[in-house]
């Protein structure tokens, strides 16, 4: 979750690591920090309750001088936000600091050994327990730091990626990680640290991405050097990243994620991109193709992911078992990692995250590779966790999303998944020519549809503002369209912090249909699909109790244009690729909503991008 951020080399450390904080607050802004070894050789440290401007505002008459620095963008896990509990934390002599993401579990029982040997600890987290584990072990065993560390992790249960200097070295960084993201980088004389590799693109293309339970000493005028916690010698593997700068700046939009709204036609254009050819008659996973036979016998497909990836898997469901033929369930993965699953040696388990990183899912695939199954994964990252730990897989190719509402990972996560299922079934003979050929030419088509609705931008903003007085939504939806309600539902509740359900429209008379009067707004996702008749049933049902519609609506419709308050018209297309159109309308819904209401639409409270811990 938290931000890590390290530098060493010949410039100042101070503006490349606020800059590399400011690039990865997204993944916390709790708070704030930073140590730096300073000129005259003092380790100072540097933090503040707040984003990461707030640091700034605190350190801008301190002495910010030094080449070689460590800093730290935190969402809160053990202990409230606070000044005290923001990172780097130092150790009782003031000698090393350190900056950690994760949570080191068995915290309480190591602090109160420490506590027993004289130690006293300012604040309330379990990193500062591991700082203290570390000076502790170095000064009585009277080792270098790297052995304190190797040393002190061997007792830490739980995650970690942590970097650590010290005062009596000014020429390295320790840092090591276990199930939370690190990644190195390589440049000219100087060496970069960061959770992900935004922080690192502006200096350098050349990375080496950490595996678990490796330590890595990096020294100024040698190369990393990389062990892991039992001792064993890795031998670094340098990868070139694919990523630009400008994929990390606004462009001039107000917010990230309008921009990563806007970017949707260009993103799914990336991810059909060598996978769907020229002509429009085939499409090609390499992931799919190397591993056919898994998939063309396949017992069962079990798809796990977590908040918005678990509303794309469930769109993949309905697809998979309408083309290809083959039972499928979605399962949320915090859950299905605790509940002793049955799981068989012929299932295949879909693991689909945006970050690569979520601690949840890469439990359950840990889970499902000890049971035997073959595990693909779907992810947005290169290099992250999870297409390291599955068997196969496809990226989803949407670039960098900065903003915390995931919204171009969600289409691209169900195009991928879309392509899947075609693939699949072509392989099982499970679907007519041409209704394989209909999908594919309409996935083409897609793109330039969504251009379409963005052009209803202002008009959504202006419907927006009417509803900013709401304290609750409902969106409802049939068949395809019912995760497009779920996934709409939780942006509006993410961003503007208005409580919103999504609902089976038919299921509103359940229960929710008690809570529907003049106040309620209800988003009624009823595009042309064959149960359309059903959801005119349902809006009818809603109006003859004052309710409220704002309705997603086909090209051409004229029903639900009269029964609807309000109505946003999205071009047709075939029903399985209609979460694809009908989801936009939705984001711009709940972006406008959050904008009216001066919500901090990037970053919500509470919430972080990338979820590395339980």
């Amino acid at each position: 979750m938290c931000g890590i951020v390290g530098y060493i080399g010949y410039r100042d450390a101070y503006p490349i690591l606020i800059k590399g904080l400011h690039r990865l607050e997204y993944r916390g802004y709790d708070s704030a920090g930073v140590a730096l070894i300073n000129n005259d050789s003092k380790l100072s440290v540097y933090k503040a309750k707040g984003k990461v401007q707030d640091l700034e505002d605190f350190a801008k008459d301190k002495n910010i001088t030094g080449t070689i620095g460590i800093a730290h963008t935190r969402w809160a896990t053990h202990g409230e936000p606070s000044n005290a509990n923001a990172h780097p934390h130092y150790s009782q002599s003031e000698s090393l600091a350190l900056i950690h993401n994760g949570i080191i579990e068995n915290y309480t029982v190591l602090k109160a050994e420490l506590t027993s040997k004289g130690y006293t600890f300012h604040s309330s987290t379990d990193t500062e327990v591991l700082v203290q584990l570390i000076e502790y072990i170095k000064s009585t065993n009277h080792c270098d730091l790297f052995t304190a560390v190797q040393l002190a992790l061997n007792q830490v249960i739980g995650a970690y990626a942590i970097a650590v200097i010290d005062k009596s070295d000014p020429d390295q960084i320790i840092a090591a990680r276990k199930s939370s993201p690190l990644v190195v980088g390589i440049g000219e004389d100087e060496f970069f640290l960061a959770s992900d590799a935004s922080p690192i693109v502006e200096y350098t293309n050349k990375v080496i991405y950490l595996e678990d339970e490796e330590i890595v000493v990096i020294r100024r005028g040698e190369e990393p050097k990389i062990v892991t916690i039992s001792n064993v010698v890795s031998t670094p593997h340098i990868q070139e990243l694919k990523l630009s700068l400008s994929q990390l700046e606004k462009g001039g939009y107000p917010h990230f994620m309008l921009k990563e709204i806007f970017e949707q036609p260009e993103t799914l254009q990336s991810c059909m991109s060598g996978r769907i050819n020229v002509e429009g008659t085939n499409v090609t996973l390499s992931g799919i193709i190397d591993y056919k036979e898994k998939f063309v016998n396949a017992r069962r497909i079990i798809i796990i992911a977590c908040g918005t990836s678990w509303h794309a898997g469930l769109i993949g469901e309905y697809l998979i078992e309408e083309y290809c033929r083959i039972p499928v369930e979605v399962e949320y993965a915090s859950e299905f990692r605790y509940r002793n699953p049955v799981i068989f040696p012929d299932d295949i388990v879909i693991a689909i995250s945006q970050s690569g990183e979520t601690a949840d899912s890469l439990a359950a695939i840990e889970l499902a590779r000890k049971a035997g199954a073959f595990v693909y994964g779907v992810c947005n990252v290169v290099g992250s966790s999870i297409p390291r730990n599955t068997d196969s897989g496809s990226y989803t190719h949407c670039g960098p999303e900065i903003g915390v509402a995931s919204t171009k990972a969600f289409t691209a996560q169900v195009t991928v998944l879309a392509m899947m299922a075609l693939a699949i079934a072509k392989e099982k003979g499970t679907i007519e020519k041409d209704v394989y050929l209909k999908i594919l030419k309409e996935l083409q088509n897609i793109p330039n549809k969504i251009k379409e609705i963005l052009k209803l931008n202002e008009d959504i903003k202006n419907l927006s503002s009417i509803f900013t007085y709401a304290h609750n939504f409902i969106y409802l939806g049939r068949g395809y369209s019912y995760p497009v309600a779920l996934e709409g539902a939780l942006k509006l509740k993410e961003i503007s912090y208005i409580h919103a359900e999504g609902y089976p429209a038919a299921e509103m008379k359940h229960g929710p249909i008690a809570l529907i009067d003049n106040e309620m707004p209800i988003v009624a996702i009823a595009t042309n699909n064959a149960i359309y008749e059903k959801v005119v049933s349902n809006i009818q049902e809603i109006k003859a109790r004052n309710g409220r519609v704002i309705a997603i609506v086909s090209d051409g419709d004229e029903t639900i244009k009269e029964l609807a308050d309000h109505y946003i018209q999205i071009p047709s297309t075939l029903e399985c690729l209609d979460p694809l159109l009908s989801t936009i309308p939705l984001q711009l819904l709940a972006y406008h909503v959050a904008v009216h209401k001066n919500r901090d639409v990037d970053m919500p409270r509470n919430l972080a991008k990338s979820v590395t811990v339980e």
